[in-house]
């Protein structure tokens, strides 16, 4: 989980300065709008679309677009598309589990482009219950180590601040802290840092494995390679795998 937590977090990065900007943004700003639709338009009585908005923030996409998916997303310019959620199972290369999240207006489209990365890239679609079963559903909080505008975070600071919040655990990402609680307990555990005056880069329910398979640096960049190619899909909106990645696997991949 560690390892693949740092590879996920990395590349989160890079995507933000890479051509793949634009992509990102489009995903950034459809789950706003669905957080909005299901939820309302109101962040402050609505957590689900406050933390897809604070993403986008945070990954500087500009006001404007977010307040104009807010609004689709609600009804009140009457132009919101009518995405469906979608989760389809698979395995990588080395037997690897993946689910892959899509948000669509087209089932068919998301089925095609899902199933056509998986096999032009070592993978192969799995029946539903067939791999999911390797999952639990987590809040994940990113928060990174320090900031210009807020409380220098080490390690006790956000332990102290998550302990009575539900959080299970606190993970080092080396620049980064991952804190990791039942999806239920997100909410709190975002808001018990912001609190304690603490920064984080984002706030999620995510998919974390139950089991991990380790990788080595062939079988990683086979994998880094199918989940590029699931995510190049405008449909998909998150891929979770169980593998795990040691840092110097990274580093070779890297290299």
């Amino acid at each position: 989980m560690s390892g693949h937590s740092k590879w996920a977090t990395t590349k989160h990065k890079k995507a933000a300065i890479d051509a793949k900007r634009g992509k990102m943004f489009a995903k950034l700003i459809k789950n706003v709008e669905v957080a909005a639709r299901n939820g309302g338009g109101d962040p402050a009585g609505n957590p689900t679309l406050y933390d897809a908005i604070q993403k986008a923030k945070k990954s500087s996409v500009p006001n404007d677009n977010i307040d104009r998916a807010v609004k689709r997303g609600s009804g009140a310019d009457g132009s919101g598309a009518d995405y469906q959620s979608i989760t389809y199972e698979g395995y990588g290369p080395n037997g690897v589990a993946v689910l892959v999240e899509c948000l669509t207006d087209n089932r068919n489209r998301a089925a095609s482009e899902v199933r056509t990365a998986m096999t032009r890239n070592g993978g192969a679609m799995a029946d539903p219950g067939s791999v999911s079963y390797l999952f639990n559903r987590k809040g994940v909080v990113i928060v990174p180590r320090g900031g210009d505008n807020s409380k220098a975070a080490d390690e006790d600071d956000v332990l102290i601040a998550v302990l009575d919040a539900g959080a299970e655990e606190v993970n080092d990402l080396g620049d980064s802290f991952e804190v990791v609680s039942e999806a239920t307990d997100l909410v709190a555990v975002r808001t018990a840092l912001q609190d304690a005056g603490i920064d984080y880069d984002s706030a999620d329910l995510t998919f974390l494995p139950s089991v991990s398979v380790p990788l080595d640096a062939d079988t990683a960049r086979k994998v880094f390679k199918l989940i590029d190619a699931l995510e190049d899909s405008d449909d998909v909106q998150n891929v979770y795998a169980n593998f795990d990645v040691s840092d110097e696997v990274l580093a070779e991949v890297d290299s």
